[in-house]
């Protein structure tokens, strides 16, 4: 079950949330990950959790509801001595709490959202997050905490932050405020600014089980819960980990999609270049986002895929398919915050997969 949406923010789209699932600060159902949970309950009971955090994994496995929902708990229990915390099996909460409420509402006033912000003028979302979005936030660690409890700030994503911002933040966690808390979600935290990441405690989650993936599902409900058992199953599979890769496959053509961009890839260094340029006409268009978004994911996961299985061959073999892996990861970005034209983008890395697979033909 999940705490209601409030109507104030659906005024402005919101860059941290994936298409209409409910936001990671509204979810109370949390699958896999139950290690990372108990560790993070375990540490909060003895009084000693860290004042950082970065939390890490791929892209939609569950890191920013780990985040939403520690902070949840937090907000909602003060005193780790408490018999509720001392007698609490998980981290979660009611979502008819009042702190849940508040939380969904962005309108608890110990809790910050670093994220990129909507660009009223532009339309559009800002391709990064700012120095000044980090400035705005650092007042939440002017005051003191309500109930003496924490003050927390959630960063999603770490990726986003420019180098401003980046140092700003830096400044922030290196002489943090007594029951501060920073919980930073990264998608490839290599790429992290390195003094900053070495001032964070590193939680890395891996990638869900199938079975956890299909119980996201059932939990979310329609329209998803709609498609085929077999659907949902092959989604499952497919999404290596990623609720937001197998939800991606359940929208908008995504399996016959992916099953489309296999077969191109499959007979690699040798392509079809009359259905690449189909298939690239075919997703371009500025009503086929979705559609786009499906494809750049399934390049990005074969590459990925080839990588992990050929990992034994050694790294000179790897290099070509791992510089064209970065290079299809930061077009797809780059792509989708500047609003580029997405068809040359799409040939170009197909032209690149076939020069890499050339060289260890």
């Amino acid at each position: 079950m999940n705490a209601p949406r409030s109507k104030a923010l659906e005024a402005a789209p919101e860059s941290d949330r994936v298409d209409e699932t409910p936001h990671p600060r509204e979810t109370i159902d949390f699958f896999g990950h139950h290690e990372a949970e108990q560790g993070l309950l375990e540490a909060y009971r003895a009084d000693r959790l860290a004042q950082a955090f970065v939390i890490g994994g791929p892209t939609g496995i569950g890191k920013a509801t780990l985040a939403w929902r520690l902070a949840r708990f937090l907000l909602a229990h003060p005193d780790p001595t408490a018999a509720a915390v001392q007698g609490a099996k998980d981290l979660s909460l009611s979502a008819q709490d009042p702190i849940a409420h508040k939380v969904a509402a962005l309108s608890h006033g110990d809790i910050a959202l670093l994220r990129r912000e909507w660009n009223e003028k532009g339309k559009r979302h800002y391709t990064e997050i700012r120095v000044d979005d980090v400035r705005q936030a650092s007042h939440l660690f002017r005051n003191v905490a309500g109930a003496g409890g924490y003050r927390i700030c959630i960063v999603d994503s770490a990726e986003d932050l420019n180098n401003s911002a980046a140092n700003a933040l830096l400044k922030l966690v290196e002489e943090p405020p007594p029951r501060s808390l920073f919980l930073i979600v990264a998608h490839r935290p290599a790429l992290l600014l390195p003094t900053l990441r070495s001032r964070c405690q590193m939680l890395t989650l891996r990638p869900l089980a199938p079975a956890d993936i299909l119980r996201v599902i059932d939990a979310l409900g329609a329209p998803w819960t709609e498609a085929s058992g077999a659907e949902r199953q092959a989604a499952a599979e497919r999404a290596q980990g990623s609720v937001a890769t197998a939800l991606s496959l359940l929208a908008d053509e995504g399996i016959a999609l992916d099953n489309q961009v296999r077969a191109l890839l499959s007979g690699l260094p040798a392509l079809d270049w009359r259905a690449v340029h189909a298939l690239a006409d075919r997703i371009a268009g500025r009503d086929q986002t979705a559609q786009c978004d499906r494809v750049m994911t399934a390049i990005v996961d074969w590459i990925d895929e080839r990588l992990r299985g050929e990992a034994a061959h050694g790294p000179a073999r790897l290099a070509p398919l791992a510089e064209v892996w970065e290079k299809a990861a930061d077009a797809a970005r780059e792509a989708e915050v500047l609003n580029l034209d997405k068809r040359p983008v799409i040939l170009s890395i197909f032209a690149e997969l076939a020069a890499a697979r050339a060289v260890n033909a």
